[in-house]
C-alpha cells in the first residue's frame, strides 16, 4: 500500500507543507438550503484552477464493491496505487504464495476496471513470499522505484528494489535483490526478520532513507542509501522504541508540522503505535514510541494501515485481518486528538491483507483492498454528492451556486494541477434547513390600496426588503412593512440569522389594476352621436360597467356605448372587477359639448330602407330655438318639400309620388338656443 504521504519526493511535499497554511479561497462556514454561495479565490496567477462544490468528503462513510478474483491474485499480501507523471494510474500487487509481482493499469480513471500485467518473480529477483512494498520517484534521476520486502522466516527475509525508469508503464523493469543485510555494529547478523511496512524518502539533507519493521522480532530497521537511491543501503537496528512494537504487520509514515511520524499496526496486542521520529529521517537513536491502544476495541488483529492527508486533516485507515472490518482514525495533527470510526465490512472485504492510501481524483476518492480468503479485489469509493446546483468549475472566479438539501458538504480547490507548485485546499460548509418562516403568501390588493407584508421568523437577526418602491422605508429593516404598489410585482426580502444562514425569499403581490377610461372630453355637432370609452378601459376579467346618467345613452352596461345628448352633457363610468375575493372599482368622467353653430344634416338617404335612421331626410339638430324654413328642391328648381318644424323630415315623395334617384338641393334658416342665427344650403343624394 502507499504508506507515506509524500506525493513523490520530499521537495514537493515541503512546498505543499508551506502552502498548506495559506488560505487559497474564502467561503462562508454556514448557509441555508438554496442560499446563494459566494466563493472567492485569493490566488489569481495560477496556471489552472479546479473547484469542486460537492466534492467527496473523506469524513463520509465509504461505499465499496468487490471486483472479484479475476485479476490473477494468489494470497495477495500488499497493494500500492500511484499516478504516473503522464496521468495514468497504476496499481501493484504482491502474490505471497506464488512469488509474483503484478501491475494493474487503470488508465486515466481509478473507476476503470484495470488490466493486469504479471511480471512473475522478475527472473528470481523478487524476495521470496513478498509481503510489502513502497513506490517512490527520484526527481533528480527521473526514475520510479518500487521497494519490496519478503520472507516468512529470517532465512528467506530480504529487501529488493525494482527500477521502472521514467514511467511505471515500463514493460521490462529491472530488479536488484539486496537479500538480508547486516548492521555494521553487529556484522554477520542478518537484521531482517519478517520485514514489513517499508517506505523510502529523500530527507532534507538530500540523502535517501528507508524504514521497515520486523514482524517476528518487533524491531524498527533503518536503511541508509546515501545520496543515491540506487545504492545498497546500510542497515541500523533501532530495536523496539519504547516497547510499543508487538508483532507489527504494517507501518505508515507522514510529515506533519515539519516532524516525521510513523504509525504501526500491531497484530500481537491489536493496537496502533506512534513513533515520533522528529524533523529528520537520519535517526541515530530510537524514536519516542507511544501506544495509542485499540480505540475502544475497534482495532482487532490489524493487517495493514495507510495514511492520507485530505482537507486539512490526517486519516489513518486500518484493515482487520480476522473481522474483515475497516476502521478510520481521524486526527487534526499526527499527535491527536484522535477520533475512530468503525465502518464494519465494506465492499465484500474477506480477510483483507492490505489497503492502499485513499487517492483523490478531483471530486471522487478511491482506495483498494486485497483479500486473502478469496484472492479478490475490493474497491472503496467516496463519490461526490449531487446536491450542488453546479458540480464543478475550472476558472478563477466560480459562479454563485447553492445546495438543495441540508448537510455538510466539502469544497475542494486545486491550483496548478500536476505541477511542483500545486496547492490544494478543502473546506467544509454546513448547510442548514430553512428555518420556520411565517409569510403572507401571494396577497392581492386593489390598485391604490396598501398592504402589510410580513416575513416572521423567531430567530432572525435582521431583514432587508427590496426594491424600495412604494414601501415604507422607515421599517424596511423589520419583519413587517407597509407597501402600496401600482402593479403586480415581487418584493424580495433577505432574512439574516446569527449562525450565518441567509434566506432570500420574496412575496408576490398581485395588484388588481382596474382602469375606468370614459374617453376624452369632446365637442360634437348638435344632434350628432358619439361613442364613449377610451383605450385604457379594463376589458378582461370579471368586469362590470355602469354609466350614469341614463339619459341619451344606448346601453349603460357596456364599455363603449353610443350617446346622443341634445346639449352639453357629462357621463360617469364606474368599472368594477371581482378578483380573489376582492371588489375593485375605478371611476372616470367625460363631458360632451354640443355645437349649434351649423345645421347638421346627412348627405344621403334611402326612402325604401326599413331603417328609420336612413329612410328620412331632415335636420338632426336638437338645439334649435326656431326654424324659419327647411326646403328641398329638385334639379329643375321645383320645391318638393318644406317645413318650419325642426323635427319634421322629408320622406322622398312629392304630391304622394316617389321622387326619382338623384341629387337634390336643400336650404335652411333658423336660430340656435343661444340666439345665434344660422342659414345654410347644400346637397343630398336620394337613393333607390
Amino acid at each position: 500500500m502507499r504508506k507515506y504521504l509524500l506525493l513523490v519526493v520530499l521537495s514537493i511535499l515541503s512546498q505543499l507543507q508551506a502552502l498548506k497554511a495559506q488560505t487559497l479561497f474564502t467561503a462562508p462556514d454556514t448557509v441555508c438550503v438554496r442560499q446563494p454561495v459566494h466563493l472567492n479565490s485569493t490566488i489569481f496567477d495560477a496556471s489552472s484552477y479546479y473547484w469542486g462544490f460537492c466534492s467527496g468528503a473523506i469524513t463520509s462513510a465509504p461505499s465499496g464493491v468487490n471486483m472479484g478474483s479475476g485479476f490473477g491474485f494468489h494470497q495477495p499480501s500488499n497493494i500500492e496505487i500511484q499516478q504516473d507523471r503522464n496521468g495514468q494510474y497504476y496499481g501493484f500487487v504482491l502474490n505471497a504464495s506464488t512469488d509474483e509481482f503484478l501491475r494493474l493499469n487503470y488508465g486515466t480513471s481509478l473507476n476503470n476496471v484495470p488490466t493486469v500485467t504479471n511480471f512473475g518473480n522478475l527472473t528470481n529477483g523478487l524476495p521470496h513470499h513478498p509481503t510489502s512494498m513502497f513506490i517512490t520517484y527520484d526527481t533528480l534521476a527521473e526514475n520510479w522505484f518500487v521497494f519490496v520486502t519478503g520472507g516468512y522466516t529470517k532465512a528467506e527475509s530480504a529487501v529488493g528494489r525494482i527500477d521502472f525508469g521514467p514511467t511505471l508503464g515500463n514493460p521490462t523493469p529491472n530488479i536488484a535483490n539486496f537479500g538480508n543485510l547486516d548492521d555494521p555494529l553487529t556484522p554477520a547478523i542478518n537484521e531482517f526478520d519478517g520485514p514489513k511496512g517499508i517506505f523510502v524518502a529523500k530527507d532534507a539533507n538530500l540523502r535517501w532513507y528507508g524504514y521497515l519493521v520486523n514482524r517476528f522480532t518487533s524491531e524498527l530497521i533503518k536503511l541508509d542509501f546515501g545520496t543515491n537511491i540506487s545504492n545498497t543501503p546500510a542497515v541500523t537496528n533501532l530495536g523496539n522504541p519504547g516497547g510499543v512494537l508487538n508483532f507489527p504487520t504494517d507501518m505508515a509514515a507522514i510529515l506533519d508540522n515539519n516532524q516525521y511520524f510513523f504509525f504501526v499496526a500491531n497484530r500481537g496486542n491489536s493496537t496502533i503505535a506512534r513513533l515520533n521520529v522528529g524533523p529528520t529521517l537520519n535517526l541515530v537513536a530510537p524514536p519516542v514510541g507511544t501506544n495509542l491502544g485499540d480505540f475502544l476495541f475497534r482495532v482487532t488483529i490489524p493487517s495493514s494501515i495507510s495514511l492520507t492527508r485530505d482537507c486539512g486533516s490526517i486519516y489513518a485507515y486500518i484493515t482487520d485481518s480476522t473481522t474483515s472490518q475497516l476502521v478510520s482514525i481521524q486526527m487534526a495533527t499526527a499527535v491527536g486528538p484522535y477520533t475512530a470510526v468503525d465502518y464494519s465490512v465494506v465492499g465484500g472485504m474477506n480477510f483483507p491483507s492490505s489497503i492502499s492510501t485513499i487517492l483523490r481524483d478531483k471530486d471522487d476518492l478511491y482506495a483498494f483492498i486485497t483479500n486473502v480468503a478469496d484472492s479478490s479485489l475490493t474497491k472503496v469509493t467516496i463519490t461526490q454528492c449531487t446536491n450542488a446546483s453546479i458540480p464543478s468549475f475550472t476558472e478563477v472566479t466560480p459562479p454563485v451556486y447553492y445546495y438543495d438539501a441540508p448537510g455538510t458538504y466539502n469544497i475542494y480547490y486545486v491550483i496548478n494541477q500536476g505541477k511542483a507548485n500545486m496547492a490544494v485546499e478543502c473546506k467544509s460548509i454546513v448547510v442548514l434547513p430553512i428555518p420556520n418562516i411565517f409569510i403572507n403568501v401571494n396577497p392581492t390588493i386593489c390598485k391604490g390600496d396598501s398592504i402589510k407584508l410580513y416575513v416572521i421568523s423567531n430567530f432572525a437577526d435582521s431583514f432587508a426588503w427590496s426594491p424600495i418602491y412604494h414601501i415604507d422605508t422607515a421599517y424596511d429593516g423589520d419583519d413587517t412593512v407597509k407597501a402600496w404598489p401600482d402593479y403586480t410585482m415581487n418584493y424580495n426580502v433577505e432574512i439574516f440569522y446569527p449562525d450565518g444562514c441567509i434566506v432570500d425569499t420574496f412575496i408576490h403581490v398581485n395588484v388588481v389594476k382596474v382602469t375606468a377610461d370614459a374617453g376624452p372630453d369632446r365637442t360634437i355637432l348638435d344632434g350628432a352621436t358619439s361613442i364613449l370609452g377610451g383605450p385604457d378601459m379594463t376589458l378582461e376579467g370579471a368586469v362590470t360597467y355602469h354609466w350614469t346618467p341614463f339619459q341619451y345613452i344606448e346601453d349603460t352596461t357596456v364599455p363603449f356605448p353610443t350617446v346622443n345628448p341634445p346639449s352639453d352633457f357629462t357621463y360617469v363610468i364606474e368599472v368594477t372587477e371581482h378578483s380573489s375575493g376582492l371588489t375593485c372599482q375605478a371611476r372616470d368622467t367625460v363631458t360632451l359639448h354640443s355645437n349649434c353653430g351649423d345645421f347638421n344634416v346627412p348627405n344621403a338617404f334611402a326612402p325604401a330602407s326599413t331603417s328609420s335612421l336612413v329612410n328620412r331626410f331632415g335636420l338632426l339638430n336638437q338645439g334649435l330655438s326656431q326654424l324659419n324654413y327647411f326646403r328641398v328642391f329638385d334639379r329643375w328648381g321645383v320645391m318638393v318639400f318644406q317645413t318650419s318644424t325642426p323635427t319634421q323630415m322629408w320622406d322622398g315623395t312629392y304630391n304622394g309620388t316617389p321622387c326619382p334617384t338623384g341629387v337634390y338641393v336643400w336650404e335652411a334658416d333658423g336660430f340656435c338656443v343661444s340666439g345665434k342665427p344660422i342659414k345654410k344650403k347644400g346637397n343630398v343624394s336620394l337613393l333607390r
